[in-house]
């Protein structure tokens, strides 16, 4: 009896090294997976680099809980102001100044428009990495404080762009969704299920998925190693690499953008969102918003003929249409 109970025994205990073994081969082969980038989307860097930024305004710079310099852009309102403030996010890869066309027809409007460079691009952190996920919600926070230092009472509307737009759903649908009076999701992507994307993003994205299931599956476990790897490369311009964020990592990949899914976001923000797209984005099905947010009433979705991702944030009937919406919505105190 001893003798078969010690033959089980040493059979489990050599099934569970085996076990072990083959996990950790695996996630290794997994984590060990190139990473490649797809070729470049010359839509994108063309209809970006259209825009005249000769009065761009510098960067300046706040600090951030965890003591680093973050950049952003100061607009302010031209002419009487509407009583309302906007954060205006940029997209994957970009930075502030990607949304200067936009930012500056807000603040012609009135609208003082601040456009910080999120932590990972432009003149913020290190290139295409955060230091913990949830770390942009932070500094977003850390950006209202900035802000309400000159401006302490006014509406706060926080606009997002591209994968921008979908860490603006994702602040929505969080804690501090009480800062702002209302959200504006600008060809948001909101997630790799959502049935409004193009397949493989329009070719602006390529992930590594292996590499993504290997640190999930280690976080999962509760070990949070990898997660500084690169895990999504974009269709950058080449040797343009100390420009745009040209890949980013995985806890960065995770952070902006929506938490877990576009649904369960829009369920858990109260305020008004509006997604403004044009109809002939490359990178996103537009003509699929209106039925992705169907069953959320709060949600209105507006579709510009003739735009494509990038001239949603470039073009100048659009910065018109955005702006008055806002100021529109602040004079009828929305």
């Amino acid at each position: 009896m001893k003798t078969s109970i010690w033959k089980w025994a040493r059979s489990a205990v050599v099934t569970i090294l085996a076990l072990i073994g083959f996990l950790t081969l695996a996630i290794g082969a997994m984590i060990a997976a190139p990473l490649t980038a797809p070729p470049q989307l010359k839509s994108i860097s063309t209809t970006a680099g259209a825009v005249d930024r000769s009065d761009m305004p510098p960067l300046q710079r706040f600090q951030a809980r965890d003591g680093s310099w973050l950049a952003y852009r100061h607009y302010p309102a031209t002419i009487a102001g509407t009583d309302r403030v906007a954060i205006l996010v940029h997209g994957t890869s970009g930075s502030s100044a990607a949304v200067h066309a936009l930012a500056r027809a807000l603040a012609a409007r009135g609208i003082e428009t601040f456009a910080p460079d999120v932590r990972g691009h432009g003149g913020s952190g290190t290139r295409g990495d955060i230091g913990y996920i949830g770390q942009l919600e932070d500094d977003l926070a850390d950006l209202v404080a900035e802000v309400r230092k000159s401006n302490p009472t006014a509406p706060l509307v926080l606009l997002g762009h591209s994968g921008g737009g979908g860490f603006a759903l994702r602040v929505a649908a969080s804690p501090m969704q009480s800062q702002f009076a209302r959200t504006i999701l600008l060809a948001p992507y909101l997630g790799y299920d959502a049935s409004t994307n193009e397949p493989n993003s329009g070719g602006w994205a390529n992930a590594d998925i292996p590499r993504v299931i290997a640190i999930r599956l280690l976080a999962a476990a509760g070990i949070d190693c990898g997660q500084e790897l690169p895990t999504v490369a974009f269709a950058v311009p080449p040797n343009s690499e100390k420009i745009p964020a040209a890949r980013y990592s995985y806890r960065l990949m995770t952070n902006f953008g929506v938490k877990h899914s576009y649904r369960e976001n829009l369920a858990a923000a109260r305020g008004p969102i509006t997604i403004y797209a044009g109809a002939a984005d490359e990178l996103m099905i537009a003509a699929n918003y209106a039925e992705a947010v169907r069953d959320f009433p709060k949600v209105d979705v507006k579709l510009i003929d003739g735009l494509n991702h990038m001239g949603i944030v470039s073009d100048a009937h659009a910065g018109a249409m955005i702006a008055d919406d806002i100021a529109a919505g602040a004079r009828a105190g929305s």
